[in-house]
């Protein structure tokens, strides 16, 4: 998992948020990032498998050039801070898709 990344945007013009996961298409957090921004998205969140706390939805187990749609909903995700043993995390709501991420 080491191109594993993942990706909370949201899309202004049509109002709707997304949670995009990456497993091997971009080498490095910034290509994903900048190919959505360049798409009309606002990054909300971005994390590597590293950061990964705990979801709602597993983590994919193989490698692909595709980027996987995790979650989709009208409007911006909820982004809250949370407590997980101890450590500050932020945990991001699209829809009923959920997870959390050290910060």
């Amino acid at each position: 998992m080491a191109n594993y990344f993942r990706i909370t945007a949201y899309y202004p013009e049509k109002d709707f948020s997304v949670i995009l996961d990456s497993n091997g298409k971009f080498e490095k957090l910034w290509q994903f990032s900048s190919y959505l921004v360049q798409k009309g998205f606002k990054i909300i969140q971005i994390c590597t498998s590293k950061n990964f706390v705990d979801a709602t939805f597993p983590a994919l187990r193989s490698e692909s050039n595709k980027i996987l749609l995790r979650g989709i909903d009208k409007g911006k995700p909820i982004v809250e801070d949370v407590i997980h043993q101890k450590r500050p995390c932020k945990a991001i709501t699209v829809y009923d898709k959920i997870y959390e991420q050290y910060v």
